[in-house]
């Protein structure tokens, strides 16, 4: 298992922060600790609990409260209200009304009739797992070094050999309210141990503190890691390389290649986002002899495959046939994956079993390119490549030093059917109506950028950012991953009248998305000059941005879409100007005349590939942009006779409506034309300019 991530875990309680903390501030300590390293357990998954003596609020008397990490959360980020508290001896009055395995479930109904202080926090089905155990403090972690003892075929006879007596061993149950039994029983049988292996799943660990069972925890980790380390030092991972892996940049145009063709087949029902994993475990993995037969077996913790599926889609590509050849047979790949899954369905469905949900692959495994996954979000992609990894890491250490095995078909669907988690996706909020679209918008550190990239990005849109200014665009991505989350928005730095950075600018964006949906074509400059005085150079640079720029983009959006085939829609903001004939400014009028007519020809061409391409003009927005700024504001200034710092209040007043225009009002128009609200239209104009007969367009 030695790998660039075996290095032990390093013990990183500070006890000087921990000094001032109550039991369930160090409850948090502990668990944000634990969480922060996904050796230890990945995104969401594993639990924590504290039994803590508070005041009643009903009695006044104090009471033992069990606390424990809430349905949902995840250990590493979770605040103190994502605990659920519930009254210890609630839950054990559970144990009389227990009617037995096969009504186990049931059980989940009565936890919020144990909830102490009327916490909102809902608990968890791990929650009797923690609560019959009789220590006061417990960690249940999914670490990759312990999994991989959990899933070998003598994964009972691994754990006595690595831990002796102290950590003992479980078969495989589903987490529930009989496992929380089990697990008593095992406490109550041997004391001396301070953990136990579950089969196929992960790790318990308790004490009396709650600095020793953290440090019980990373110890036992680390013994699993150290002795992986030792049995498995100077062999080839997975049986060697069966595959050399491609250079980096390569690696990434392949991935950029393939992601839309996956998505195409792939997104006809539920619009999906891509990532693209290509570390070095995964590289080792995907080249190696041994993966397609340990793809093959599935995962083992039922964590990894609820978020991955039970089992990979591999890609049989080639470095020495190419992409081209892989393409051309993902057709067949993804509909014989769609059976597969429909057969698994099939022979596992029970008869009160939910209807089979989508039945594409989760994750795409390429050989001598990496790991792609696909999801709703990005977030929910990019979590089921970290699960995956897990899992890789597990199928490492498990292979080398025994058989590795993974979770027996039918106890896979029947955590992946599970009733009970049927009923959590059913409470599930109704996706945004952009989830899962993709969209570029060019000028993104701009003030109308900005507006546009924000307002989508509000209604779930994934965003690329691009810009010519690498410091305000790198600002920008900042701020909006801070408001967003990281996971919404890339950006990419390109120059629109360069044909090949415009190239290289879609492929890294497909790289990070897996695909296009929205182009907001919005880069602009300004010039204002009387026509005898406009030099070439003028005239050029406004028809390179505002023109040959618009293109570019338009050009390589319409290539992408078009093999995505899932449509698209681009979105011009040209200008009042475009329309509407402006005194001195003969270069800029004509450049977004240009804008507007490109537009229409487009449409014309996107339309049997359902591409839509509208036109948003505005008029006199000055808040935010960079455009009014510069010398174009005292041009302007100076066509009408007036101070620069009059402009904005003679523009309100010019209007029809008498009313400013904002970059939020433009982001409002465009957020339209790209979603599902203007589906049915193409090849039309909105007018944002607070009235102006003169732009009419009848």
């Amino acid at each position: 298992m030695a790998d660039a991530d075996s290095r032990l875990l390093e013990d990183r309680w500070d006890e000087a922060k921990a000094a001032g903390l109550d039991e369930p501030g160090l409850l948090l300590y502990r668990s944000n600790l634990l969480g922060a390293d996904k050796r230890i357990t990945n995104y969401g998954g594993g639990n924590t609990s504290a039994k803590v003596t508070e005041r009643d609020p009903l009695t006044g008397r104090p009471v033992e409260v069990l606390w424990v990490k809430g349905s949902g959360g995840d250990v590493g980020t979770m605040g103190r209200d994502g605990f659920a508290t519930l009254y210890r001896d609630k839950l054990d009055s559970l144990r009389d009304i227990y009617r037995g395995p096969e009504h186990e479930d049931e059980m989940v109904g009565y936890l919020p009739h144990c909830t102490f202080a009327l916490n909102p926090r809902a608990a968890s089905i791990d929650t009797p797992l923690h609560a019959y155990l009789p220590y006061r403090h417990v960690d249940h972690m999914h670490p990759d070094a312990v999994i991989a003892i959990a899933a070998t075929r003598d994964s009972r006879a691994l754990t006595r050999r690595i831990y002796g007596e102290e950590i003992g061993w479980l078969p495989w149950r589903r987490p529930g309210f009989e496992l929380g039994l089990m697990l008593s029983r095992f406490a109550a049988e041997n004391p001396q141990a301070r953990g136990v292996v579950l089969e196929s799943h992960g790790l318990f660990t308790w004490g009396e503190e709650s600095r020793a069972c953290y440090e019980t925890t990373l110890r036992i980790i680390n013994k699993a890691i150290a002795w992986f380390e030792a049995e498995t030092a100077g062999r080839p991972a997975f049986g060697g390389a069966r595959t050399a892996s491609l250079p980096a940049e390569e690696r990434r145009a392949v991935a950029a290649r393939l992601m839309p063709e996956i998505r195409a087949r792939i997104g006809t029902e539920e619009r999906k986002v891509g990532h693209f994993e290509d570390g070095p475990a995964v590289l080792d993995f995907v080249n190696g002899r041994d993966m397609p037969a340990l793809a093959a077996l599935g995962t083992s913790c039922p964590d990894h495959f609820l978020r991955t599926k039970i089992r990979p889609l591999v890609l049989d590509f080639d470095p020495a046939t190419g992409v081209d050849a892989v393409v051309a047979g993902l057709d067949r790949a993804v509909a014989d994956y769609r059976a597969g899954y429909a057969a698994y369905y099939e022979r596992c469905r029970h008869p009160d079993s939910p209807a089979m949900r989508d039945g594409n692959a989760v994750v795409y495994l390429v050989p001598g390119v990496g790991m792609i996954t696909f999801a709703r979000d990005k977030a929910t992609a990019r979590i089921a490549a970290e699960f995956y990894a897990n899992a890789i890491n597990v199928m490492r250490g498990a292979a080398a030093v025994d058989t590795y095995v993974g979770l027996p078909e039918q106890e896979a669907f029947d955590i992946e059917y599970w009733l009970l988690e049927e009923a959590k996706l059913q409470r599930m909020p109704k996706p945004k109506s952009l989830a899962g679209r993709v969209g570029l918008v060019t000028g993104g550190a701009g003030g109308i950028g900005r507006a546009v990239a924000a307002r989508m990005m509000a209604d779930g849109a994934c965003v690329v950012l691009a810009d010519i200014d690498a410091e305000a665009l790198a600002e920008t991505q900042a701020e909006f991953a801070r408001h967003y989350g990281a996971d919404q928005v890339r950006s990419v730095l390109f120059d629109v009248t360069d044909e090949a950075a415009v190239a290289r600018g879609f492929t890294e964006a497909v790289a990070e998305f897996g695909g296009l949906d929205v182009l907001v074509s919005n880069a602009g400059i300004a010039s204002s000059e009387p026509v005898e005085t406009t030099t070439v150079a003028m005239w050029d640079r406004n028809m390179d941005i505002l023109a040959k720029g618009y293109f570019l983009v338009s050009r390589e959006a319409f290539r992408l879409m078009r093999r995505q085939k899932l449509g698209g829609a681009l979105v011009f903001v040209a200008s009042k100007n475009g329309l509407a004939a402006s005194p001195g400014a003969s270069a800029y009028c004509t450049a977004k005349a240009a804008e507007i007519h490109l537009a229409r020809c487009l449409a014309l061409e996107g339309a049997d590939a359902s591409i839509r391409v509208n036109v948003v003009n505005p008029d006199a927005v000055l808040r935010g942009s960079k455009i009014w700024t510069g010398a174009w504001r005292e041009q302007r200034a100076a066509a009408y006779s007036m101070e620069p710092d009059a402009l904005e209040d003679h523009y309100r007043k010019r209007s029809m409506l008498k009313r400013s225009v904002l970059p939020e009002d433009i982001a409002e128009a465009v957020y339209f034309l790209a979603s599902d609200l203007s589906a049915k239209s193409t090849g039309n104009i909105i007018n944002v300019d607070a009235g102006n007969a003169q732009s009419f367009t009848r």
